[in-house]
């Protein structure tokens, strides 16, 4: 699994001019899966993003979490996350899990996120969306479970 995190002001994702989801400070997270994730590599990539200290104290120090400052969370997915452009000029996309399994464990990430903070939207899995966010910092973090996690058999 792999996750974009941006830290936002605000954000909003659109369907064909459609507002479907939306936020105040908290989190952007666009998620893309691959065919071997699992809900328990879910669980522990969703724990620990909604677990970081990336938001400033009151000394300007990264110290806060998302609960500490009432964060929200918007999900986009993003199955373009596992791009493969090493051959040639157009991206692969054979390491993005298959359509039915990857909306599966996305649709399983927002409900993850709904344990961590009481606002959590969410785009359209598989649609033509448009986001539209304000960066705080700006401050975006690439997470890869295979780094954060480890092992492959979670």
């Amino acid at each position: 699994m792999r996750v974009v995190l941006q830290r936002v002001k605000e954000a909003k994702v659109s369907v064909e001019g459609r507002v479907v989801g939306a936020i105040g400070t908290g989190y952007l997270l666009l998620l893309g899966a691959e065919q071997e994730d699992t809900e328990e590599t879910a669980d522990r990539m969703m724990d620990k993003i909604c677990r970081l200290r990336i938001f400033q104290d009151e000394s300007g120090k990264t110290n806060r979490s998302l609960a500490d400052v009432g964060g929200e969370i918007l999900v986009v997915s993003q199955f373009t996350l596992y791009a493969d452009c090493k051959k040639g000029n157009r991206p692969s996309f054979i390491k993005a899990g298959a359509p039915d399994r990857a909306k599966a464990l996305y649709e399983y990430a927002v409900e993850r996120c709904r344990l961590h903070a009481d606002k959590v939207e969410q785009g359209v899995f598989g649609a033509d969306m448009e986001v539209e966010l304000v960066n705080d910092g700006p401050f975006t973090l690439m997470l890869d479970s295979r780094e954060l996690l480890g092992d492959r058999s979670v």
